[in-house]
């Protein structure tokens, strides 16, 4: 048992030590990195943010993802600045997987440190808590799939409720990876279009239509198969009560 708490305390370590010199990294290689992307991020410049990553030439590409990792480690900053840009620059194809590799990198990386950190005390908190305890009953890879393809939702929170709950690293990651693109690509798609209206005013009006139709209708299948759940359970006690009424 001690043994496995010291293998532990070694990875927590190292991965932080990763992380520090990863962040320390960037910082040295690129001085007004961290002032220029908060600047970018929360003042929503969308030209500012497409001039600064052709600034960076053939290196673009890269700067781009490193600033989505960074965003998503963070968790409260909104990546849809950078996906958006990143469809300009790559065009939609292009900026499409990088976000979505960027993005699914970086809630990985936050998910590991905030479990890292606060995991002792999520179980005891989800433990005394009677609707975190339900929501812990998700924890699964079909639960986080879903929670991550819905487009322009908060990282952070998917990410922290993730972390509290007792979801396994394999379900979280296969979960990322597989919600991510959906609503990685709705964001680049989306966000492009909005940027060059005048040049695909048709493509977003039937990419809104469409988005809002495909999920108003895995929406309104998730509750008929809650309603069936429901009805279901509803029936079986009342077949319990006549059998017990029987005897």
């Amino acid at each position: 048992m001690k043994t496995m708490k010291v293998n532990e305390t070694h990875i927590k370590i190292a991965f932080f030590g990763m992380l520090v010199v990863m962040l320390a990294g960037i910082h040295l290689t690129i001085p007004d990195f961290y002032r220029t992307v908060w600047d970018l991020s929360t003042s929503g410049n969308m030209q500012g943010t497409i001039a600064y990553l052709r600034s960076f030439g053939i290196w673009a590409m890269a700067v781009s993802m490193i600033i989505d990792i960074v965003i998503n480690i963070v968790g409260f900053l909104p990546s849809i600045f950078i996906s958006t840009a990143n469809g300009v620059v790559f065009g939609v194809f292009q900026g499409t997987i990088v976000s979505w590799i960027a993005e699914t990198i970086g809630v990985i990386i936050s998910f590991f440190f905030m479990r890292t950190l606060f995991r002792g005390k999520a179980k005891k908190v989800i433990e005394k808590s009677k609707m975190l305890s339900k929501l812990d009953h998700y924890s699964t890879w079909q639960a986080m799939t879903i929670a991550r393809a819905v487009p322009y939702s908060p990282n952070g929170l998917v990410t922290a409720l993730g972390a509290l709950s007792h979801i396994s690293y394999r379900d979280y990651i296969l979960g990322c990876f597989i919600g991510k693109l959906p609503s990685v690509a709705c964001e680049v798609f989306v966000g492009h279009d909005v940027v060059m209206f005048e040049d695909h005013t048709l493509r977003l009006t039937i990419l809104i239509i469409a988005i809002t139709v495909i999920y108003g209708g895995l929406w309104y299948w998730h509750r008929r198969q809650q309603a069936k759940k429901v009805l279901r359970k509803i029936s079986e006690d009342l077949d319990k009560e006549n059998i017990d009424k029987e005897k």
